[in-house]
């Protein structure tokens, strides 16, 4: 089974419905959805979605996208370890390694993100929107 870690960036633009970024967000995760490529997120990024989307929106419309979000999708637990390892990575953006530390703690082994230069040199295959609905079409 294909595992896909989404970023931060990745469910925001599609909750905050960014209009240079959610098309390309919500094309990626309805064909991770169609060919059963389960997309995971970690606890912590969960939180900061919340956060962002109440600020922006409200508590209820947080509250109502993440819940819809998470009938697609699936949220990875992280624990001591992957803190640790995020501290000790030399990582400067802290949410980021923590990112990294919890998807190869559970074998996932892309993330999609618009920020490619995030996750550069963290061992993951790493993907914009549209380079892995690319990726897929070749498959």
């Amino acid at each position: 089974m294909k595992k896909v870690l989404l970023d931060t960036n990745i469910v925001i633009d599609i909750a905050l419905k960014r209009n240079e970024f959610s098309e390309k967000a919500r094309n990626v995760t309805r064909l991770l959805y169609n060919k059963k490529i389960t997309m995971y997120v970690t606890a912590t990024t969960v939180t900061d979605i919340y956060y962002l989307i109440r600020k922006h929106s409200g508590h209820d419309e947080a509250i109502g996208f993440l819940v819809n979000f998470f009938e697609y999708s699936e949220i990875l637990g992280v624990d001591k370890k992957a803190i640790i390892n995020a501290l000790q990575s030399g990582r400067k953006d802290f949410e980021d390694a923590v990112q990294i530390q919890t998807a190869k703690q559970n074998n996932i082994k892309v993330v999609i993100t618009r920020n490619k230069k995030d996750f550069k040199n963290s061992g993951l295959t790493v993907f914009k929107p549209d380079e892995y609905i690319n990726e897929l079409k070749k498959e």
